[in-house]
Formats: structure tokens, C-alpha cells, sequence
């Protein structure tokens, strides 16, 4: 299959849709990766019936199959994360190395969920009854809606798509209409790995019709979406008529807290990396940087100096540390911010302007500013771009308090010198993922991932935890009798 084919896929078979989009890439606008076809209706129903027909067929396949299946799935896009890699990088816009390093990460997804689907075991209680036998099973949810951001758009899927085959479920599966070409191949890679027809299915459309359309059927029992809060509660609203299960990752406003007795250049390279690396497009970005006052003037300047030195360029050329921006919609909202936080009074020390490349393309400045305060809009709101935002305070117990005043609670860091400091802050940080003297950004693929407020609903993503969202639990009673 060549990369330019306008396909779904859909019932084990490649379709074309009701129309098509292009997909561009954001480092050079003239280079056209390919057209993308938009599911219609009538063929969203007809993958849900067809995830609906086999999720049975793939449940009694057994756990070998299961494992063998996503062991293929794994083996082969960790193979081939270069090639795939580079052509995640010419659409989303992240550098190619960190491209390479997504598709293998998501080849690892893969072989640990098939190592997962071998270790799918139950329990045995003593009855209270005498005669009694119980046993506790997970069995499968069902039939899984997938819906995926376009920042990590191999990923983030591949820790979803992985443990719902794992777990013997069958996938439909939306990825975002911003990055069409790097969903196209991984479906081709797990449509050729031995799933019974219409196990998984790949849907490209809009979120306004194929993704509320999805998440609004009846034939979906579990919904797994990573976006936007304001997205999120849409999908929670439109999908509680039928009551499936829910798991949302979604917003956040990571604060990294910056104590006096740090390592000050470790700290830099460290807040640098979490606030810029993705071009700020991450929810696990250190956007709130709140920093104590007795190193607050040389922390910002060499922040400011470590800013200015990221190389801002194509995505492909092995120089380039940041990439571009997604979209030009995207790079609109960000000018935006800058705007924002100068009109509330926000000092800005650097950056925050559009880059002119050899190449068109949407290539930003990155941005630091001072002098914020928690009530700023950039302060509150996620951003999703290359800009951090410095905070002064005067003691840990103040920067712990900023730190938690958030409605979010995705990622929280810290960088001390200070085993008390630290071990209080991993007790007391409001976040479902705490970072001690690392960056924000950044998490193991084999233990549980997600927030706590409005950065996340419902249980947590990756790891065995992941059990808890992609299988129910059945309680058996069987009476055994009793010796005569």
C-alpha cells in the first residue's frame, strides 16, 4: 500500500470514503505527503458491526494467538521505526530522531501487552458457604472506541490499541484528522498481523462527525480518547445515554518547582527540555516554572540563553532540536498567548514570534516569560506551545501551594538538592505522575500513566493497571457439594 492511498479500513478490507483531505507537512508547506480519506456514516455503522461480529472470534482465539498477533505487531514497528519515523516527522513536525523514537516506543507497547496478554489470570476465594467454589475472571469489555491526539499520533494509540487486542477486545479507531498519514501505517502494519476480520478497524474523519458520531453508538462498549478538556466533556455528554466505560487524558499545566539549593545548570537543561522539547506540544510540557526568589534572576537568564541556542528548523534536518508547529491554526493560537500575557502584564524575556526557514512553514520562537502570576491566563490554560512561564516565590511550602492551584494534575516536578523537600513533594504534589530533579516530560511505558482533576477521568492508561479499563470482572459460584 503506498502511503498516498485515500483508504479506510474497515471489516478487514482497505475502502474508500465519502471525501478526502491532504495532509501537509508543517516544515515545508509545499510538500504534499498525500490525501487521506474521510469515513461516512454508513461506514462507520458497518465497523462497529463488523468490531461487534468479531470481537467474539478474537476472544476465543486464546491467549497464544493474542500474544503472537501484537508480538508481530511490535517486532515490526520497531523495525521499521526509521522509516516510519521520518514520515511522522514530515507530518506532525516533531525532529525525525524523536519521530524514530515514538514508532519504536510504540513497537514496545506492542511486545509488552503481548507478554501481558499471557499473563491474563484470575482469582479463587473461600465462599463463606460451605460447598462453594468461587472464581473472579477478567473477560473482555467489549467492543473499544479509540480516539488519538495528532501530537503523538503512533503513541498514544499504541497504548491504547495494544492492551484492548491484548485483552481480547475489538478496536475502532479514530486518530486525529491533523496527522491521517501516520495512523495509515500502523493500521497497515496491524491489518496484515492475523486479526480476524473487523478486530480492528481504522475510521479517518473529523471529530465533529466521526468522532461524535462514535462516541454517541450504541455499539460501543468502552471509550479511550486523549485530547482536550472541553473535547472530553463533550465525549462524557454525548456518550452516557448508552453508559460505556470511560477513559479520558486530557488537559494539564505542569509546574516544575526550581528550589534555591538545586543544581542550577541541571535544572536549566532540565526545565529547557520538559517547556520546548515537542515544540511545547505535550501534555506532560513544564509550562509553569515556579522558581525560588534567591535564584530566580540567574535561573531566567540562563533559561533564556539555553532558549535562544535550540536550533528551530526542519523537522528532517538533523540540526533541528525544535520543530515547527503543527498547524497553522495551532501556530495562530500560540501568537495569541504571547498577546495575552503581555496584555496582563506578563514580561516576556524571549521569543514568541513566527521563524522564517528556507521553507515555509509554521516555525516559532520559544518563549519565556516572567514576572506571572497563577491567576494569568497563561498560567491557567493549556497552551500547548513553545512557552514556559516563570514564578517567584519565597519558600517550599509557597511553591508547593502554586504548584497545586491548578484544576489540572497531570505532571508535577521538582529540583532539590533536599531529600525531605523532595520525599514532601512526592506525598503532597497534586499530580498523577511526580518527577524528582527530572523533567515533567517523560514516562515508562510499563507502569500506569494519567492525572488527577481535569487532566484525567477514569482509570489509568499503560502498564497492568491498564487491565482495570480494557476487561470487566466476572464473579462465578459453583456449588461443589459437600463430602458424605
Amino acid at each position: 500500500m503506498t502511503l498516498t492511498e485515500t483508504r479506510n479500513f474497515i471489516a478487514g478490507d482497505w475502502c474508500q470514503g465519502e471525501g478526502e483531505i491532504e495532509s501537509r507537512n508543517p516544515s515545508d508547506l509545499s510538500d504534499l505527503i498525500g490525501h487521506y480519506a474521510q469515513a461516512s456514516a454508513a461506514q462507520l455503522d458497518q465497523a462497529l458491526m463488523a468490531a461487534r461480529a468479531a470481537q467474539p472470534l478474537w476472544w476465543a482465539a486464546g491467549i497464544q494467538k493474542r500474544h503472537d498477533v501484537l508480538m508481530a505487531i511490535g517486532t515490526e514497528m520497531m523495525a521499521r521505526a526509521t522509516e516510519i519515523g521520518t514520515l511522522l516527522a514530515r507530518e506532525e513536525g516533531k525532529p525525525a530522531a524523536e519521530g524514530k523514537g515514538e514508532v519504536y516506543r510504540a513497537g514496545q507497547f506492542f511486545t509488552y501487552f503481548a507478554a501481558e496478554a499471557l499473563r491474563l489470570q484470575g482469582d479463587q476465594a473461600e465462599s463463606t458457604r460451605l460447598g462453594i467454589e468461587i472464581e473472579v475472571r477478567r473477560e473482555p469489555v467489549g467492543v473499544v472506541a479509540v480516539i488519538s491526539p495528532w501530537n503523538f499520533p503512533i503513541a498514544t494509540p499504541a497504548w491504547k490499541i495494544a492492551p484492548a487486542l491484548a485483552f481480547g477486545n475489538a478496536v475502532v479507531w479514530k486518530p486525529a484528522n491533523l496527522t491521517p498519514a501516520a495512523a495509515v501505517a500502523m493500521a497497515e502494519i496491524i491489518a496484515r498481523a492475523g486479526l480476524p476480520a473487523g478486530t480492528f478497524n481504522l475510521v479517518l474523519g473529523a471529530g465533529a462527525q466521526v468522532g461524535n458520531s462514535l462516541v454517541g453508538a450504541r455499539g460501543v462498549d468502552a471509550i479511550s480518547f486523549t485530547g482536550s478538556v472541553p473535547v472530553g466533556r463533550q465525549i462524557a455528554a454525548a456518550s452516557i445515554a448508552n453508559l460505556p466505560k470511560l477513559q479520558m487524558e486530557m488537559g494539564s499545566k505542569n509546574p516544575m518547582v526550581i528550589m534555591e539549593d538545586c543544581d542550577l545548570d541541571l535544572a536549566v537543561a532540565h526545565a529547557a527540555g520538559a517547556a520546548f522539547g515537542g515544540t511545547g506540544q505535550k501534555c506532560t510540557a513544564a509550562s509553569r516554572l515556579i522558581v525560588h526568589e534567591k535564584i530566580y534572576d540567574a535561573f531566567a537568564a540562563k533559561l533564556v540563553a539555553a532558549a535562544q541556542a535550540l536550533r528551530v528548523g526542519h523537522a528532517l534536518d538533523p540540526q533541528t532540536q525544535i520543530g515547527p508547529v503543527v498547524s497553522a491554526g495551532q501556530l495562530a493560537q500560540n501568537l495569541r498567548y504571547i498577546e495575552q500575557g503581555r496584555a496582563e502584564g506578563a514580561e516576556l524575556l524571549c521569543g514568541g514570534t513566527r521563524l522564517d526557514r528556507q521553507t515555509e512553514g509554521y516555525f516559532m520562537a520559544p518563549a519565556v516569560f516572567a514576572d506571572t502570576r497563577n491567576d494569568m491566563t497563561i498560567n491557567r490554560e493549556e497552551m500547548f506551545a513553545p512557552i514556559t512561564c516563570l514564578q517567584k516565590v519565597s519558600s517550599y511550602s509557597e511553591a508547593l501551594h502554586v504548584a497545586n492551584d491548578s484544576e489540572f494534575g497531570l505532571t508535577a516536578g521538582i529540583m532539590t538538592k533536599s531529600l525531605a523537600r523532595a520525599n514532601h513533594f512526592r506525598a503532597n504534589a497534586r499530580a498523577g505522575c511526580v518527577m524528582v530533579n527530572l523533567p515533567t516530560a517523560g514516562t515508562d511505558y510499563h507502569v500506569p500513566f494519567g492525572g488527577r482533576g481535569a487532566s484525567s477521568h477514569g482509570p489509568r492508561e499503560q502498564g497492568r493497571y491498564a487491565a482495570e479499563f480494557y476487561t470487566t470482572v466476572k464473579t462465578s459460584y459453583t456449588y461443589a457439594g459437600l463430602p458424605e
